[in-house]
């Protein structure tokens, strides 16, 4: 079935075309009985308004900025790269995309690059939240000045934001916890090694985790690595020491690299059973590590997919179009070494081999 036009609806109505778009627009200036025509031909026909056809006719670009922690972590480095790949595919709609880095696990080095997008002409903005009250009063000044704030992989309270894309992360903590407790009917020590519990994902994950972990489980306090690979190595190796019967790691965030290296040892050595290991993101390194055997199970929350749907939720709430409630969930995948996607030709996610691993 062909599409109505709005010169169909004109037709319908009875009036010219400019007196029809003069309507649709609300500019004003038509007389009432006219007005009620266009409207009831509207219905009648069932048009729908093609908004980016509009939006390109009046030479209408939309603005937006994604703020990404400035971190060497292949996640934020895949989710660069998406937002990249999505800029060049929609360029054709006018929509322009700029990538602003911002120190990770710092709210006020965040709260510093929102400030200073007020001023600037923007659609919407993109950030991964911190939660704190000079991040949030940014965000309200943004807010208030028309640009939309969406949140990607960590959210801030709800009421600070026009939406938030991306895992339920503390349902993806809970799967980590059902994962470690399924590995350890006897009970033992498990570690969990977060980035920081300021980030709102890491502190979601780890509450999930402890509400799923089996109770005979002993969990030793959190170790906050800040993502940094040398943290993680470190914390591993000192677990090992002081709990020689540990069982199973959760990696909250980043740092991966000084896991594997961890890890490795652990392998080669007779001294130590290596635990059973849960973490995040099947990026490069990690699919390599799932594919030796070096680590168990991967909770993926789909990068590519986030930034997709972001730019389609900021799309349309600069159209005026409500989104749905679950517009921006993201359901998360649980890899094993049996049921990995296939690896991509190339790209961010192109894994290293064994020895460029180590």
């Amino acid at each position: 079935m062909v599409k109505p036009t709005l010169m169909d609806v004109a037709a319908a109505a009875g009036v010219s075309y400019a007196t029809a778009d003069r309507v649709l627009n609300r500019r004003g200036g038509v007389a009432e009985k006219s007005v009620l025509r266009v409207l009831a031909a509207i219905e009648q026909l069932g048009y729908t308004r093609d908004v980016t056809a509009a939006n390109l006719a009046r030479g209408r670009s939309y603005n937006y900025a994604f703020l990404i922690p400035a971190q060497a972590g292949a996640f934020f480095g895949e989710m660069r790269a998406a937002v990249k790949a999505e800029a060049k595919a929609r360029a054709s709609q006018r929509i322009n995309i700029t990538i602003e880095e911002v120190p990770a696990f710092n709210s006020d080095g965040l709260a510093e690059v929102l400030e200073s997008c007020i001023d600037r002409d923007l659609s919407g903005i993109c950030l991964v939240a911190i939660d704190s009250p000079r991040v949030r009063k940014a965000i309200q000044a943004l807010r208030a000045k028309g640009v939309f704030v969406l949140t990607l992989v960590a959210d801030t309270q709800s009421d600070s934001r026009d939406a938030y894309i991306g895992l339920d992360n503390l349902a993806a903590g809970r799967t980590a916890g059902r994962v470690l407790s399924l590995a350890s009917r006897d009970g033992g020590v498990v570690l969990p090694i977060a980035g920081s519990l300021d980030a709102a994902d890491h502190a979601l994950r780890f509450k999930g985790f402890k509400q799923a972990i089996a109770f005979d489980v002993t969990v030793l306090p959190v170790i906050e690595s800040f993502d940094r690979p040398e943290n993680v190595a470190e914390a591993v190796r000192s677990t090992l020491e002081a709990h020689p019967n540990l069982i199973g790691i959760y990696s909250i965030g980043s740092g991966q690299n000084g896991l594997f290296t961890a890890l490795s040892e652990v392998e080669k050595s007779a001294t130590y059973q290596r635990p059973v290991v849960v973490l995040h993101d099947l990026v490069g390194s990690v699919r390599t590590a799932l594919t030796i055997g070096l680590v168990d199970a991967v909770i993926d929350q789909k990068p590519d997919q986030q930034i997709a749907r972001a730019l389609d939720a900021m799309k349309a709430l600069s159209d005026g179009e409500t989104l749905p409630a679950d517009f921006g969930t993201i359901v998360p995948s649980l890899y094993f070494q049996d049921n990995m996607p296939p690896a991509p030709a190339d790209g961010p996610e192109k894994g290293p081999s064994y020895e460029q691993l180590f």
